[in-house]
Protein backbone atom coordinates (compact mmCIF):
# COMPACT_ATOMS: atom_id res chain seq x y z
CA UNK A 1 0.00 0.00 0.00
CA UNK A 2 1.74 3.44 -1.03
CA UNK A 3 1.04 6.85 0.71
CA UNK A 4 -1.50 7.89 -1.22
CA UNK A 5 -3.77 4.81 -0.66
CA UNK A 6 -2.69 4.83 2.74
CA UNK A 7 -3.71 8.71 3.32
CA UNK A 8 -7.22 7.82 1.41
CA UNK A 9 -7.50 4.83 3.91
CA UNK A 10 -7.34 7.48 6.47
CA UNK A 11 -9.39 10.23 5.42
CA UNK A 12 -12.63 7.23 5.15
CA UNK A 13 -11.75 5.80 8.83
CA UNK A 14 -12.03 6.97 12.34
CA UNK A 15 -10.91 10.65 13.73
CA UNK A 16 -10.21 10.02 17.27
CA UNK A 17 -9.19 13.15 19.67
CA UNK A 18 -7.37 12.62 22.71
CA UNK A 19 -7.73 15.98 25.59
CA UNK A 20 -5.26 15.93 28.26
CA UNK A 21 -5.91 18.74 30.62
CA UNK A 22 -2.38 20.21 31.32
CA UNK A 23 -1.01 20.37 34.94
CA UNK A 24 -4.53 19.80 36.05
CA UNK A 25 -5.05 20.04 39.45
CA UNK A 26 -2.76 23.11 39.55
CA UNK A 27 -4.70 25.11 36.84
CA UNK A 28 -8.26 24.27 38.96
CA UNK A 29 -6.65 25.88 41.56
CA UNK A 30 -5.17 28.75 38.84
CA UNK A 31 -8.97 28.80 37.96
CA UNK A 32 -11.10 29.15 40.65
CA UNK A 33 -8.77 31.58 42.73
CA UNK A 34 -6.71 33.36 39.67
CA UNK A 35 -5.58 36.13 41.88
CA UNK A 36 -3.17 33.87 44.19
CA UNK A 37 -2.11 31.20 41.98
CA UNK A 38 -2.68 32.39 38.10
CA UNK A 39 1.03 32.39 36.63
CA UNK A 40 2.89 31.35 39.68
CA UNK A 41 5.46 28.44 40.69
CA UNK A 42 2.37 26.30 42.59
CA UNK A 43 2.34 22.72 43.45
CA UNK A 44 -0.28 20.38 44.93
CA UNK A 45 1.01 18.30 47.63
CA UNK A 46 0.31 16.18 51.03
CA UNK A 47 0.48 18.17 54.05
CA UNK A 48 1.44 22.04 53.72
CA UNK A 49 1.08 22.62 56.91
CA UNK A 50 4.13 20.04 57.67
CA UNK A 51 5.72 20.86 54.82
CA UNK A 52 5.51 17.22 54.30
CA UNK A 53 4.46 14.80 52.00
CA UNK A 54 5.00 14.16 48.59
CA UNK A 55 4.48 16.05 45.05
CA UNK A 56 1.22 15.29 43.31
CA UNK A 57 1.33 17.99 40.37
CA UNK A 58 2.91 21.27 39.41
CA UNK A 59 2.34 23.91 38.09
CA UNK A 60 4.45 24.83 34.11
CA UNK A 61 6.05 28.06 36.17
CA UNK A 62 7.20 25.13 38.84
CA UNK A 63 8.39 22.45 36.53
CA UNK A 64 10.67 25.24 34.74
CA UNK A 65 12.22 25.67 37.71
CA UNK A 66 12.63 21.55 38.32
CA UNK A 67 9.71 20.93 40.13
CA UNK A 68 8.26 17.51 39.68
CA UNK A 69 5.81 15.09 40.04
CA UNK A 70 7.05 12.40 43.08
CA UNK A 71 9.49 14.32 44.70
CA UNK A 72 9.08 15.54 48.37
CA UNK A 73 7.76 18.87 49.10
CA UNK A 74 11.20 19.80 51.02
CA UNK A 75 13.34 18.95 47.75
CA UNK A 76 10.59 20.91 45.08
CA UNK A 77 11.39 24.10 47.79
CA UNK A 78 15.14 23.71 47.69
CA UNK A 79 14.75 23.69 43.95
CA UNK A 80 12.12 26.71 43.85
CA UNK A 81 11.81 28.62 47.40
CA UNK A 82 8.69 30.78 46.03
CA UNK A 83 7.10 27.42 45.46
CA UNK A 84 3.46 28.09 46.47
CA UNK A 85 1.88 24.67 48.17
CA UNK A 86 -1.62 24.15 47.85
CA UNK A 87 -3.78 20.76 49.75
CA UNK A 88 -5.56 18.56 47.43
CA UNK A 89 -9.30 19.47 46.84
CA UNK A 90 -10.88 16.20 45.07
CA UNK A 91 -14.20 17.20 44.94
CA UNK A 92 -13.53 20.50 43.08
CA UNK A 93 -10.88 18.48 40.21
CA UNK A 94 -14.19 15.84 40.07
CA UNK A 95 -16.82 19.49 39.39
CA UNK A 96 -13.97 20.56 36.61
CA UNK A 97 -13.53 17.12 35.68
CA UNK A 98 -17.21 16.77 34.73
CA UNK A 99 -17.02 20.84 33.08
CA UNK A 100 -14.60 19.91 30.09
CA UNK A 101 -16.61 16.31 29.68
CA UNK A 102 -19.64 18.15 29.68
CA UNK A 103 -18.43 20.40 26.63
CA UNK A 104 -16.72 17.75 24.86
CA UNK A 105 -20.05 16.04 24.99
CA UNK A 106 -21.52 18.43 22.99
CA UNK A 107 -19.47 17.08 20.04
CA UNK A 108 -20.00 13.32 20.34
CA UNK A 109 -21.22 11.04 22.92
CA UNK A 110 -18.53 8.54 22.37
CA UNK A 111 -16.25 9.35 25.04
CA UNK A 112 -14.13 7.05 27.17
CA UNK A 113 -12.53 8.56 30.36
CA UNK A 114 -9.15 7.41 31.03
CA UNK A 115 -8.59 9.41 34.13
CA UNK A 116 -10.31 12.45 35.70
CA UNK A 117 -8.29 14.82 33.65
CA UNK A 118 -7.94 12.76 30.20
CA UNK A 119 -10.41 11.37 27.54
CA UNK A 120 -10.68 9.91 24.38
CA UNK A 121 -13.07 11.41 21.53
CA UNK A 122 -14.63 9.79 18.72
CA UNK A 123 -15.60 12.03 16.48
CA UNK A 124 -15.70 10.24 13.23
CA UNK A 125 -19.58 10.92 12.78
CA UNK A 126 -19.65 14.79 14.28
CA UNK A 127 -18.55 16.38 10.80
CA UNK A 128 -21.45 18.79 11.02
CA UNK A 129 -19.42 20.32 13.52
CA UNK A 130 -16.74 20.53 11.46
CA UNK A 131 -13.69 19.26 10.04
CA UNK A 132 -11.70 17.46 12.84
CA UNK A 133 -9.26 20.23 13.55
CA UNK A 134 -12.27 22.63 14.12
CA UNK A 135 -13.86 20.11 16.45
CA UNK A 136 -10.57 20.19 18.46
CA UNK A 137 -9.63 23.65 18.56
CA UNK A 138 -13.89 24.78 19.88
CA UNK A 139 -13.54 22.66 22.09
CA UNK A 140 -10.19 23.75 23.71
CA UNK A 141 -11.43 27.30 23.17
CA UNK A 142 -14.46 26.74 25.38
CA UNK A 143 -12.52 24.83 27.54
CA UNK A 144 -10.30 28.17 28.05
CA UNK A 145 -13.32 30.47 28.19
CA UNK A 146 -15.48 28.54 30.10
CA UNK A 147 -13.59 26.83 32.68
CA UNK A 148 -9.97 28.82 32.58
CA UNK A 149 -8.33 25.79 31.93
CA UNK A 150 -5.55 25.03 29.19
CA UNK A 151 -5.87 21.69 27.49
CA UNK A 152 -4.14 19.82 24.78
CA UNK A 153 -5.55 18.11 22.37
CA UNK A 154 -4.50 14.87 19.77
CA UNK A 155 -6.01 13.98 16.76
CA UNK A 156 -5.21 11.12 14.46
CA UNK A 157 -6.67 7.80 13.59
CA UNK A 158 -6.58 5.85 16.26
CA UNK A 159 -5.80 6.21 20.27
CA UNK A 160 -2.59 5.50 20.27
CA UNK A 161 -1.72 8.32 17.80
CA UNK A 162 -4.26 10.91 18.92
CA UNK A 163 -2.26 10.12 22.97
CA UNK A 164 1.22 11.01 21.47
CA UNK A 165 -0.76 14.15 19.37
CA UNK A 166 -1.58 15.19 22.69
CA UNK A 167 1.44 14.62 24.42
CA UNK A 168 4.00 16.68 21.47
CA UNK A 169 2.63 20.42 22.04
CA UNK A 170 1.83 21.69 25.96
CA UNK A 171 0.60 23.81 27.23
CA UNK A 172 -2.67 24.41 25.78
CA UNK A 173 -2.52 23.38 21.76
CA UNK A 174 -4.20 21.13 18.80
CA UNK A 175 -1.73 18.69 17.11
CA UNK A 176 -2.28 16.27 14.35
CA UNK A 177 -0.32 13.13 13.78
CA UNK A 178 -1.27 10.76 10.28
CA UNK A 179 -0.29 7.44 9.56
CA UNK A 180 2.20 8.54 7.30
CA UNK A 181 3.51 11.18 9.99
CA UNK A 182 5.13 8.23 12.14
CA UNK A 183 8.42 7.64 10.40
CA UNK A 184 9.52 11.13 10.69
CA UNK A 185 7.46 12.58 13.60
CA UNK A 186 8.29 9.39 15.88
CA UNK A 187 10.91 7.08 15.26
CA UNK A 188 14.04 8.65 16.36
CA UNK A 189 12.48 9.08 19.47
CA UNK A 190 13.19 6.48 22.42
CA UNK A 191 10.81 3.74 22.73
CA UNK A 192 9.52 4.93 26.20
CA UNK A 193 8.03 7.44 24.53
CA UNK A 194 5.74 5.78 22.87
CA UNK A 195 2.31 5.49 24.53
CA UNK A 196 2.11 2.03 26.41
CA UNK A 197 5.70 1.02 26.89
CA UNK A 198 6.50 1.44 30.27
CA UNK A 199 10.10 2.72 31.77
CA UNK A 200 10.91 -1.46 32.84
CA UNK A 201 10.24 -2.80 28.89
CA UNK A 202 12.17 0.23 27.63
CA UNK A 203 14.99 -1.04 29.91
CA UNK A 204 14.34 -4.58 28.39
CA UNK A 205 14.22 -3.32 24.68
CA UNK A 206 17.48 -1.98 25.30
CA UNK A 207 19.35 -5.03 26.46
CA UNK A 208 18.16 -6.30 23.11
CA UNK A 209 20.07 -3.00 21.11
CA UNK A 210 16.38 -1.61 20.41
CA UNK A 211 16.43 1.96 21.17
CA UNK A 212 14.24 3.99 19.58
CA UNK A 213 10.72 3.77 17.89
CA UNK A 214 12.41 2.98 14.78
CA UNK A 215 14.21 0.26 15.60
CA UNK A 216 11.43 -1.26 17.66
CA UNK A 217 9.30 -0.74 13.73
CA UNK A 218 11.91 -2.58 11.93
CA UNK A 219 12.91 -5.32 15.03
CA UNK A 220 11.87 -9.24 14.32
CA UNK A 221 8.21 -9.62 15.38
CA UNK A 222 9.46 -13.22 16.27
CA UNK A 223 12.18 -12.39 18.42
CA UNK A 224 9.43 -9.28 20.12
CA UNK A 225 6.87 -12.20 20.86
CA UNK A 226 9.43 -14.51 22.46
CA UNK A 227 10.73 -12.03 24.66
CA UNK A 228 7.12 -10.16 25.43
CA UNK A 229 4.46 -12.50 23.77
CA UNK A 230 1.74 -11.00 22.17
CA UNK A 231 2.41 -7.71 23.63
CA UNK A 232 5.76 -8.29 21.85
CA UNK A 233 3.40 -8.52 18.55
CA UNK A 234 1.49 -5.25 19.88
CA UNK A 235 4.65 -3.43 20.39
CA UNK A 236 5.75 -3.00 16.77
CA UNK A 237 2.50 -2.34 15.17
CA UNK A 238 2.20 0.44 17.45
CA UNK A 239 5.83 1.31 16.36
CA UNK A 240 3.96 1.66 12.95
CA UNK A 241 0.86 3.85 14.05
CA UNK A 242 -1.31 0.83 14.27
CA UNK A 243 -4.04 0.97 16.87
CA UNK A 244 -7.34 -1.15 16.58
CA UNK A 245 -8.64 -0.17 19.74
CA UNK A 246 -12.63 1.46 20.05
CA UNK A 247 -12.62 4.35 21.96
CA UNK A 248 -15.41 2.66 24.93
CA UNK A 249 -17.78 5.34 26.46
CA UNK A 250 -19.55 2.82 28.91
CA UNK A 251 -16.54 1.16 30.71
CA UNK A 252 -15.95 -2.33 31.67
CA UNK A 253 -16.49 -3.26 35.29
CA UNK A 254 -13.65 -2.38 37.52
CA UNK A 255 -11.85 -5.34 38.58
CA UNK A 256 -10.76 -3.55 41.75
CA UNK A 257 -11.67 -0.75 43.26
CA UNK A 258 -8.51 0.89 45.37
CA UNK A 259 -7.41 4.16 47.69
CA UNK A 260 -4.14 4.79 48.60
CA UNK A 261 -2.79 7.57 50.35
CA UNK A 262 0.91 8.88 51.00
CA UNK A 263 1.42 10.01 54.74
CA UNK A 264 3.12 13.59 55.25
CA UNK A 265 4.56 12.09 58.33
CA UNK A 266 6.05 8.56 58.96
CA UNK A 267 3.44 6.92 61.74
CA UNK A 268 4.52 4.62 64.21
CA UNK A 269 0.95 3.98 66.60
CA UNK A 270 -1.55 1.55 66.05
CA UNK A 271 -4.24 4.03 66.86
CA UNK A 272 -2.98 5.98 63.57
CA UNK A 273 -2.56 3.48 61.54
CA UNK A 274 -6.40 2.60 62.59
CA UNK A 275 -8.08 6.10 61.75
CA UNK A 276 -6.22 5.97 57.93
CA UNK A 277 -7.94 2.60 57.65
CA UNK A 278 -10.80 3.80 58.62
CA UNK A 279 -10.66 6.77 55.95
CA UNK A 280 -9.67 4.06 52.94
CA UNK A 281 -12.04 1.67 54.30
CA UNK A 282 -15.12 4.53 54.33
CA UNK A 283 -13.84 5.88 50.40
CA UNK A 284 -13.08 2.27 48.61
CA UNK A 285 -16.54 1.20 49.88
CA UNK A 286 -18.33 4.49 48.94
CA UNK A 287 -16.88 3.92 45.37
CA UNK A 288 -17.68 0.29 45.47
CA UNK A 289 -21.39 1.13 46.15
CA UNK A 290 -21.29 3.29 43.12
CA UNK A 291 -20.09 1.02 40.83
CA UNK A 292 -23.15 -1.03 42.12
CA UNK A 293 -20.49 -3.95 43.02
CA UNK A 294 -19.54 -6.40 45.57
CA UNK A 295 -15.91 -7.75 46.96
CA UNK A 296 -15.36 -11.04 47.81
CA UNK A 297 -11.30 -9.79 48.56
CA UNK A 298 -10.12 -7.19 50.90
CA UNK A 299 -6.24 -6.19 49.85
CA UNK A 300 -3.81 -3.56 51.88
CA UNK A 301 -0.96 -2.15 50.59
CA UNK A 302 1.78 -0.71 53.13
CA UNK A 303 4.79 1.18 52.48
CA UNK A 304 7.97 2.11 55.01
CA UNK A 305 10.18 5.18 54.83
CA UNK A 306 12.57 2.99 52.17
CA UNK A 307 9.90 2.61 49.73
CA UNK A 308 9.74 -0.92 50.36
CA UNK A 309 6.08 -2.06 49.46
CA UNK A 310 4.27 -5.33 50.65
CA UNK A 311 0.47 -5.91 49.68
CA UNK A 312 -1.42 -8.55 51.63
CA UNK A 313 -5.06 -9.78 50.70
CA UNK A 314 -7.97 -11.91 52.48
CA UNK A 315 -11.15 -13.50 51.25
CA UNK A 316 -14.33 -12.72 53.05
CA UNK A 317 -16.93 -14.82 53.78
CA UNK A 318 -19.80 -13.16 52.43
CA UNK A 319 -19.67 -10.64 49.82
CA UNK A 320 -19.51 -7.00 51.08
CA UNK A 321 -20.06 -3.27 49.92
CA UNK A 322 -19.96 -2.58 53.97
CA UNK A 323 -17.34 -0.39 55.12
CA UNK A 324 -17.49 -2.08 58.64
CA UNK A 325 -16.38 -4.98 56.95
CA UNK A 326 -13.43 -3.48 54.87
CA UNK A 327 -12.28 -2.13 58.04
CA UNK A 328 -12.58 -5.16 59.98
CA UNK A 329 -10.56 -7.20 57.48
CA UNK A 330 -8.14 -4.48 56.55
CA UNK A 331 -6.82 -3.86 60.35
CA UNK A 332 -6.42 -7.66 60.79
CA UNK A 333 -4.53 -7.90 57.99
CA UNK A 334 -2.45 -4.63 59.40
CA UNK A 335 -1.99 -5.84 62.77
CA UNK A 336 -0.54 -9.07 61.34
CA UNK A 337 1.88 -7.79 59.04
CA UNK A 338 2.96 -4.34 61.39
CA UNK A 339 5.23 -4.43 63.89
CA UNK A 340 4.75 -2.09 66.80
CA UNK A 341 6.54 0.98 66.18
CA UNK A 342 7.79 0.04 62.86
CA UNK A 343 6.98 3.40 60.51
CA UNK A 344 5.01 3.70 57.18
CA UNK A 345 4.88 6.02 54.87
CA UNK A 346 1.58 4.83 53.11
CA UNK A 347 -0.87 2.73 53.45
CA UNK A 348 -3.87 1.46 50.46
CA UNK A 349 -6.52 -0.52 50.28
CA UNK A 350 -8.03 -2.52 47.43
CA UNK A 351 -10.82 -4.05 47.35
CA UNK A 352 -11.04 -7.43 44.68
CA UNK A 353 -13.07 -9.66 43.28
CA UNK A 354 -15.41 -7.69 42.24
CA UNK A 355 -19.41 -8.56 41.09
CA UNK A 356 -22.54 -6.88 40.33
CA UNK A 357 -24.78 -5.77 43.48
CA UNK A 358 -27.53 -7.41 41.45
CA UNK A 359 -25.93 -10.71 40.23
CA UNK A 360 -24.34 -11.45 43.94
CA UNK A 361 -26.27 -13.81 46.66
CA UNK A 362 -25.71 -13.05 50.11
CA UNK A 363 -26.18 -15.17 53.02
CA UNK A 364 -27.16 -13.59 56.28
CA UNK A 365 -28.26 -15.10 59.94
CA UNK A 366 -31.25 -14.15 61.73
CA UNK A 367 -29.30 -11.06 63.54
CA UNK A 368 -27.64 -9.83 60.02
CA UNK A 369 -31.32 -10.60 58.69
CA UNK A 370 -32.97 -8.60 60.64
CA UNK A 371 -30.32 -5.87 60.41
CA UNK A 372 -29.59 -5.51 57.04
CA UNK A 373 -32.19 -3.48 55.85
CA UNK A 374 -31.74 -0.60 58.43
CA UNK A 375 -27.84 -0.67 57.67
CA UNK A 376 -29.00 -0.37 54.32
CA UNK A 377 -31.52 2.25 54.30
CA UNK A 378 -28.97 4.45 56.30
CA UNK A 379 -26.07 3.84 54.42
CA UNK A 380 -27.89 5.02 51.30
CA UNK A 381 -29.32 8.44 52.74
CA UNK A 382 -25.25 8.84 53.61
CA UNK A 383 -24.35 8.51 50.37
CA UNK A 384 -27.25 11.39 49.03
CA UNK A 385 -26.01 13.36 51.34
CA UNK A 386 -22.50 13.17 50.23
CA UNK A 387 -23.65 13.04 46.20
CA UNK A 388 -25.72 15.98 47.06
CA UNK A 389 -23.36 17.82 49.65
CA UNK A 390 -20.06 16.57 48.64
CA UNK A 391 -17.85 14.22 50.48
CA UNK A 392 -17.00 16.38 53.38
CA UNK A 393 -20.65 17.05 54.13
CA UNK A 394 -20.38 13.51 57.19
CA UNK A 395 -17.98 12.27 59.16
CA UNK A 396 -17.99 9.31 60.99
CA UNK A 397 -17.28 9.82 64.70
CA UNK A 398 -14.89 6.92 64.44
CA UNK A 399 -12.37 9.08 63.17
CA UNK A 400 -12.34 10.70 66.70
CA UNK A 401 -11.80 7.83 68.63
CA UNK A 402 -9.40 5.48 69.60
CA UNK A 403 -12.00 2.91 69.06
CA UNK A 404 -13.47 3.33 65.45
CA UNK A 405 -14.79 0.09 65.26
CA UNK A 406 -16.82 0.29 68.04
CA UNK A 407 -19.18 4.04 66.51
CA UNK A 408 -18.71 3.20 62.93
CA UNK A 409 -21.49 0.41 63.64
CA UNK A 410 -23.35 3.36 64.54
CA UNK A 411 -22.47 5.56 62.32
CA UNK A 412 -22.46 8.70 64.34
CA UNK A 413 -21.91 12.59 62.11
CA UNK A 414 -20.99 15.73 63.05
CA UNK A 415 -20.43 18.30 59.96
CA UNK A 416 -17.27 18.25 59.44
CA UNK A 417 -14.60 17.25 56.86
CA UNK A 418 -14.37 13.53 56.43
CA UNK A 419 -10.78 14.23 55.87
CA UNK A 420 -8.44 14.06 58.76
CA UNK A 421 -5.35 16.99 58.43
CA UNK A 422 -2.63 13.94 57.88
CA UNK A 423 -4.59 12.26 55.34
CA UNK A 424 -5.00 13.19 51.39
CA UNK A 425 -7.03 10.70 49.09
CA UNK A 426 -5.43 9.75 45.94
CA UNK A 427 -8.42 7.87 43.69
CA UNK A 428 -6.64 5.04 41.74
CA UNK A 429 -7.48 4.95 38.11
CA UNK A 430 -9.68 8.37 38.48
Amino acid sequence: MNEMDGAAREKRGRIILHMDMNAFYCSVHAAEQPELYRGKPTAVAGSVELRKGIVVTSSYEARARGVKTGMTVRQAERLCPELILISPDFDLYRHYSRGFRRIAGAYTPQIESVSIDECFLDITGSSQFGTAIEIAEAIRRRVKEELGLPCSIGIGPNKLLAKMGSDMRKPDAVTVVRRRDVPKLLWDKPCQTLYGIGGKTADKLLRMNIRTIGELAAADEKLLKDKFGVYGAWMKRAAHGLDDSPVEPVREAAKSVGHTTTLPADLTKREEFRRVLLNLADQTARRLRREGMMCRAVQITIRDPDMKTITRSHTVDVPTESAEDVYKVACKLMDANWREGQPVRLLGITLQSLSPKTETPVQLDLFEYEEAPRKAQLVTVLDRLRDKFGESAVLTAGMLTDDPSALIRNKKIRGTSLQTDFLREREDGE
